[in-house]
């Protein structure tokens, strides 16, 4: 297999391997983020008022091309620290359509990188939706599909005290004529990276709007659907390289993780067709993607099939997980902080939500 133009790193006895000292490997980002609101202000089908030029944030074209560049700069530079090559797998969240992916990636930063589109428009009621940006020149797409979760508002019922809601953008909206709680769907992809098969899904569970505790059965069927994929993906093929990432809106340690998909946190735990999660290490660690009243949380999440683990570099292995949170991506004064630097004061910040990423490797010679 002939790879193009791949970056190639050596990693040496005392950092990583205790067998590849001046091995050369080659590498490959894989990051997920949620762009928080990534709206145009053209008015659409979707409940998109908000931003609109007219809208409460009064969202005019300087701030949705402040917006795109902001967000090109993140994603350029994601996994830098390693990997001076931009990301070659974007997942995203909080996308209100193909159109503004299209505006995105033709930026100036984004341009050189020629990344792909695959995008679905889901039946969430706000209009937000997940996709995958890939380098054409290393990942080919040979399938990809939409996967609807259903979940009803009257079904499964939680009784308890009412819980004070957690402020965020991604409010829970139910349909007036049927119960059904219009999520985003689960998005598949299937494809080719530097010539080896590789499956990625991308997620946006439902929100805790309206508690933690009454949402939660909403994410937990989004874990069990997550964890019905991924077993029909290791039904075609026991040795499928899977990396299911996204903002689950729950930790690690929550049900809809830990018991719908089945992660686990040591890869000395992952059993053959299990399902390994470097993020709840750091999540024990204090690390978090965003923050709400001063607490922070490990919401976004990369998750990676056992075969990812195996000790064969020979094929993509994974190498380690992070958060990225430079400082450019933190709120500097006021009450927020230390806090994701967002929209505030009318003006187009990043996002609510850091950035994370994963790092795959490869012995080359």
């Amino acid at each position: 297999m002939k790879l193009k133009k791949t970056i190639y790193l050596f990693i040496t006895l005392i950092t990583v391997f205790a067998h590849a000292q001046d091995k050369k490997f080659a590498v490959h980002t894989v990051a997920f983020y949620n762009f928080e609101n990534l709206f145009d202000t053209i008015n659409g089908s979707n409940n998109d008022e908000e931003w609109l030029p007219n809208g409460s944030q009064s969202w005019t074209t300087r701030k949705y091309k402040k917006k795109l560049d902001n967000l090109s700069r993140v994603l350029t530079e994601i996994g830098s620290g390693e990997n001076s090559s931009a990301p070659t797998l974007i997942g995203g969240c909080e996308i209100e359509n193909r159109g503004v992916l299209e505006d995105l990636i033709k930026q100036p930063k984004m341009i050189n990188n020629n990344y792909g589109i695959i995008h679905f428009d889901s039946p969430d009621k706000r209009g937000i939706d997940v996709a995958l940006l890939y380098q054409k020149k290393h990942f080919q797409p040979t399938s990809y599909i939409n996967i609807p979760l259903y979940v009803y508002r009257d079904a499964p019922k939680v009784k308890e005290k009412k819980e004070e809601e957690e402020k965020t953008d991604d409010v829970i909206i139910t349909s007036a004529v049927d119960t059904r709680v219009y999520t985003r769907d689960q998005l598949l992809v299937t494809g080719l990276l530097d010539g080896e098969e590789i499956n990625v899904i991308v997620n946006h569970w439902p929100s805790r709007s309206g508690g933690e505790k009454k949402s939660s059965p909403f994410r937990e069927a989004a874990g069990r659907l997550n964890r019905k994929i991924i077993d029909s993906l290791y039904k075609i093929n026991p040795n499928a390289k899977i990396i299911t990432m996204g903002d689950l809106n729950d930790g690690s340690f929550n049900k809809s993780v830990k018991i719908g998909v089945g992660a686990k946190a040591k890869k000395q735990d992952v059993p053959v067709n299990g399902i390994y999660n470097p993020m709840e290490e750091m999540a024990n660690k204090g690390i978090g993607s965003l923050a709400y009243r001063d607490s922070w949380d490990l919401f976004d999440i990369i998750m990676l099939s056992e075969p990812f683990i195996r000790k064969d570099f020979s094929s993509w292995h994974f190498w380690k997980a992070g958060v990225y949170n430079k400082p450019f991506l933190i709120q500097t004064t006021g009450q927020y902080k230390g806090y994701p630097l967002r929209n505030s004061n009318g003006e187009p910040g990043f996002s609510d939500h850091f950035p994370v990423y994963v790092y795959l490797i490869k012995q080359v010679n």
